[in-house]
């Protein structure tokens, strides 16, 4: 089973920890991690962008000019796609992105993503990361005393407003919770920050 150092949010270490082995000793299959990352993003996508065809433009009706005699070629409408003002041809309407993917797949891509990460030596494991009162400044030095570089994932156990609060300035820190793991969120990460509690959470859910 994989084992990490377990740190206070002061940053001294106080032993180790084991992790989930089914989240953190997984294959990593990159394929299934981009096709989890493609559909997640496109999910997010709204999909409202439309266009009007030449028979939802307004005007037109009768024909330009006559249809013989003129020397000009024939022509039915002034709202025809070629015309300024007319209907567009081939452009978006609004529909769904959303891709169907299934929960087994997106389950192994969040293990090979986790593992991955693990590997990477991006991982660090807290024992908790309370806040007596919403202050950045302190969250910020613990981020510090921990080594939590570059943009960063907190992976907290339950609403911890206090935590929220503190992190809401900071725009590399980013605070979820322990049951709402997603691939992209932890891809995205330099840093994976865990809170002791959240890897039963972990292991519960995502197992």
């Amino acid at each position: 089973m994989p084992s990490t150092t377990l740190f206070s949010k002061a940053g001294k270490e106080l032993g180790t920890v084991e992790l989930p082995e089914v989240l953190f000793n997984a294959p990593v299959n990159e394929a299934l991690i981009h096709q989890a990352v493609t559909a997640q993003l496109a999910g997010r996508r709204l999909g409202t962008s439309n266009t009007k065809t030449r028979g939802e433009v307004r005007g037109g009706g009768a024909k330009p000019y006559r249809q013989k005699g003129t020397g000009r070629a024939r022509q039915g409408s002034k709202r025809a796609p070629h015309y300024a003002g007319g209907g567009v041809v081939f452009g978006p309407h609004p529909r769904s992105y959303e891709q169907r993917l299934p929960k087994r797949m997106k389950r192994a891509a969040l293990h090979g993503a986790l593992t991955a990460k693990f590997t990477d030596g991006a991982v660090r494991v807290v024992d908790e990361l309370s806040l007596d009162a919403p202050k950045t400044r302190d969250l910020a030095g613990f981020l510090v005393a921990l080594n939590a570089n570059g943009s960063v994932l907190v992976v907290a156990i339950g609403n911890d407003a206090n935590l929220e609060i503190s992190a809401r300035n900071l725009p590399r820190v980013v605070v979820i919770r322990a049951d709402s793991l997603n691939v992209v969120d932890v891809l995205n990460a330099d840093t994976l920050l865990i809170t002791q509690p959240s890897l039963d959470t972990m292991a519960e859910v995502y197992a």
